[in-house]
């Protein structure tokens, strides 16, 4: 999982030759810490075809706020440098790797 910041964010996402699901999360955050082992699960599965990163709100207004982020967690799906999908809340595992199936499915 790479932890992403203002700093890293583009190249990391938006300049990405794979597919990048971005997990919007906060510390204090319960449902947060409920999908993140699902999501290194997933992670470890999809290696070398999808990446996988993280967004602390608390730490990246910035990030925040250009997604609309309003509610935790989210999980932004990308490709090609743009959000082609999006999920909010405590989503179970055959939800997301649906969405990211899908997303392989388009790149």
């Amino acid at each position: 999982m790479i932890e992403l910041n203002e700093t890293n964010f583009e190249a990391e996402v938006l300049q990405s030759d794979r597919p990048v699901v971005v997990d919007f999360w906060a510390e204090w955050c319960g449902p947060c810490k409920m999908i993140a082992p699902v999501l290194e699960e997933i992670a470890a599965e999809h290696a070398g075809r999808v990446k996988f990163a993280k967004v602390n709100v608390d730490e990246n207004s910035d990030l925040t706020g250009r997604y609309e982020i309003q509610s935790i967690p989210t999980l932004l799906y990308f490709a090609d440098g743009a959000v082609r999908d999006r999920s909010i809340g405590a989503v179970g595992k055959k939800a997301i790797v649906s969405r990211l199936e899908g997303l392989l499915a388009k790149v």
